[in-house]
């Protein structure tokens, strides 16, 4: 049975040209809504498109006028985060106004530090009252109890204000007093008053040393607590 397209023609009114341009027309309408629903819809960042810019060797001009500055720009500014991404961190500092003063502090602000609860808290206070204080922030690995990780993590949050340090006379102070300081042995102290009743006074730290009543390391630990005047 043959159809008589003709009349359809007519109706239309397409010369040959016209009806093989609509063709050619409606073949790409179909073909390009085939690639949207085919082919994945991709994102391109700007920096994925300056970078196949800077690989590939070509410049695109973004403005007449600012293109120059406009590259060196960019380019500083990749230097400067190439420079940042390959410096080692830095440690920064606590100011000492942030940092807890460890002669000073009562057992509430000592639990503030990490580590530190309220039974180290209560020994540091009681090891701090047996010196007569602190010299040096090093001195509180000697507290009972306290590990070395924990000094290591507040370390950068404590001081010493050494100038609230209680001293001793060494030309006046008897056993008693002597043997409640901590770092002396008994045989140091009985040393001590026997070179004081024989040569009746102490002039500084060189006469305890050079007469090998105390080693210089143990002159090193003692020294910021004595005064030598009556």
């Amino acid at each position: 049975m043959n159809l008589n397209w003709e009349p359809i023609k007519n109706w239309f009114g397409f010369t040959r040209r016209e009806r093989r341009s609509s063709f050619i027309m409606l073949l790409l309408i179909i073909m390009i809504i085939g690639l949207r629903y085919t082919v994945p819809e991709k994102h391109i960042d700007i920096e994925d498109i300056t970078a196949a810019i800077q690989v590939s060797g070509y410049h695109t001009e973004l403005s007449c006028k600012d293109s120059s500055s406009t590259a060196e720009l960019f380019l500083s500014d990749h230097n400067l985060g190439t420079k940042l991404r390959h410096q080692p961190a830095t440690k920064k500092s606590i100011p000492q106004k942030s940092r807890i003063d460890i002669n000073n502090s009562d057992s509430a602000t000592l639990v503030r530090l990490t580590g530190i609860g309220p039974v180290l808290s209560v020994r540091i206070i009681k090891y701090r009252r047996l010196l007569g204080g602190f010299a040096r922030i090093e001195q509180l690995k000697e507290v009972y109890g306290l590990p070395e990780e924990t000094f290591e993590t507040i370390k950068g949050r404590v001081f010493a204000d050494s100038t609230v340090i209680i001293r001793i006379n060494i030309n006046s102070a008897g056993y008693k007093e002597l043997s409640r300081f901590p770092y002396f042995e008994k045989y140091e102290i009985t040393a001590i008053l026997k070179y004081r009743e024989i040569n009746g006074r102490i002039t500084g730290m060189a006469d305890l040393t050079d007469n090998k009543l105390i080693t210089i390391e143990k002159a090193k630990k003692v020294g910021p607590y004595f005064k030598y005047n009556e």
